[in-house]
């Protein structure tokens, strides 16, 4: 079930790989918004009470006999309109304009001329940067139209109906290569749509607990605790709402950084004061694991023994007939079932798989609609320790997939302390919060080296970091030389076994983040 909300900028998406973005920008200036169907009916757009509408960019032509089109009806809503790339050239479009094919293809960064007052483009320099990307534009702007901004190719790079009910831009605002598209957002929502900026974390806290507590009313919620972000806030989240009916389970795997459960305990247990079950399931997964290297062989085992698990600890929870998911945002969209409120038949939690249908439990999912970055916001809120909240992503089934090849306890120790050292002189060098993920891998090769004045023949680390906004996309960190030296010495004298690093400087794409 979907929050009602006072303040609602659905944005209709014609398959821009930035929709996403949009909905990110317009959530930071305090304005709640949602990813809707091109083709969203008139009566469906009512129902949501928008402030203003915006359309997104898309791959296709307008002109195209499938292009994907929007029903002509939104723009009688009497609401502002924003259009943006393929947004822009719809609008115009259907609004008496003509599309064709520009003479010359904009790709990347371009030099916008702002030519006319107007609040959408006011507080921009006359002069500033933006990234285009587009293949067609509109020409021949009706005399409804005018004409706000231009770019050396682009005559109408930004232009309004004179209505003041549709506004266009040929550019890209929502991407970090438009320095100033903040300011163009800022002004549609408050200059134009006349939005109150209602939509905060904390309300977001008040707003969630209310409506936890109408689901379950006196009902028990388990929530599998894995130690990350996601899981972390719904658990804080959820204690805030409902208390003692809360019980949490985390699964000792033996495949956990060090000291995570030490870290999980402490928090939940001992300052949240959560009922929590730990289960020592570590012999159970290392025996099923035995002998297999390859890595989809290991996802596979290890989601089925956390059911198994998980089932035996939740049958030890009477009366518990619900089970809370650390479902976000991007899970929904990405599923196909997130747009308009729509049934949400979204995908599963890595870590519960098919637990709900298996136990007969109805989902909690309090953070369904937020963004990561509004998750660890909600986190801070709710009093989560820093350490907890901007903790880097860290793979479901954990260190099995950083341990290439065979995964024995004496290979996990070595990747345990490894990855000790390279969290520690991250964060000694105030490089945690600058990086999106940091671990090391253990390889499954041994090299020939010198320690002392005896030959050795042992494991070698590689470690990987990496800078990335949405993880889709991700570059090699450049951490200083001299940090990666420190890391290196330190474990090569302090972790047994290892007697060779090495820094892995592949992007995603063509690689991946993890190396399994």
């Amino acid at each position: 079930m979907r929050m009602q909300r006072d303040e609602v900028i659905p944005i209709l998406d014609f398959g821009s790989q930035y929709a996403q973005l949009i909905a990110r920008r317009v959530r930071e200036k305090g304005v709640y918004s949602e990813l809707v169907r091109p083709d969203i009916s008139v009566g469906e757009l009512k129902k949501l009470n928008p402030k203003g509408i915006i359309l997104s960019g898309g791959p296709s032509s307008v002109y195209e006999p499938n292009a994907p089109k929007c029903d002509p009806k939104i723009f009688d809503l009497g609401v502002p309109i924003l259009g943006i790339c393929y947004g822009m050239q719809l609008g115009a479009q259907i609004l008496g304009g003509q599309v064709k094919p520009a003479k010359a293809r904009e790709y990347g960064r371009a030099k916008l001329t702002v030519t006319q007052d107007d609040p959408l483009v006011r507080g921009l320099p006359q002069e500033t940067t933006v990234w285009m990307s587009h293949g067609d534009q509109v020409h021949d702007l009706p005399s409804e139209f005018i004409a706000l901004a231009t770019t050396p190719t682009c005559p109408y790079a930004a232009a309004k109906h004179r209505s003041g009910q549709f506004y266009g831009v040929q550019f890209h605002p929502e991407v970090t290569h438009t320095p100033r598209g903040e300011q163009l957002f800022q002004n549609f929502l408050y200059e134009i749509c006349k939005c109150s900026g209602l939509w905060t974390m904390g309300n977001f806290v008040e707003e969630t607990t209310r409506r936890v507590r109408e689901q379950v009313g006196t009902g028990k919620v388990i929530c599998g605790l894995s130690g990350g972000v996601d899981s972390s806030v719904v658990a804080a989240l959820l204690h805030k709402a409902i208390g003692d009916q809360l019980h949490c389970i985390f699964v000792d795997n033996g495949l956990l950084r060090k000291n995570e459960r030490q870290l999980v305990e402490s928090t939940f247990r001992d300052h949240f004061k959560i009922h929590l079950i730990t289960s020592d399931a570590a012999d159970q997964f290392l025996r099923e694991l035995k002998g297999v290297n390859d890595p989809q062989q290991k996802r596979k085992i290890i989601g089925k023994e956390f059911i198994e698990v998980f089932k035996h600890e939740a049958k030890s929870i009477e009366g518990a007939a619900y089970l809370a998911q650390g479902t976000l945002y991007p899970d929904v969209i990405e599923s196909g079932h997130g747009y308009a409120g729509t049934a949400a038949n979204i995908k599963l939690h890595h870590n519960v798989g098919g637990l709900p249908e298996e136990l007969g439990f109805e989902l909690v999912e309090p953070l369904r609609e937020l963004f990561k970055d509004e998750v660890r916001k909600v986190g801070e809120a709710l009093g989560l320790p820093e350490s907890l909240v901007w903790r880097h992503p860290f793979p479901g089934p954990g260190l099995a997939v950083r341990v290439i090849g065979d995964i024995t306890a004496e290979r996990l120790r070595v990747l345990r302390d490894a990855d000790e050292i390279v969290l520690e002189e991250l964060i000694a060098a105030n490089l945690y919060r600058k990086t999106a993920q940091v671990f090391a891998v253990l390889l499954p090769i041994g090299t020939v080296g010198v320690m002392g004045d005896a030959r050795s023949y042992d494991s070698v680390i590689a470690i990987r970091a990496v800078e990335s906004q949405d993880f889709m996309t991700a570059d090699w960190a450049r951490i200083p030389f001299d940090v990666l030296a420190t890391m290196s010495n330190r474990i090569i004298n302090e972790v047994r076994g290892v007697n060779r690093v090495v820094y892995d400087i592949s992007s995603k794409p063509p690689a991946t983040i993890e190396w399994e």
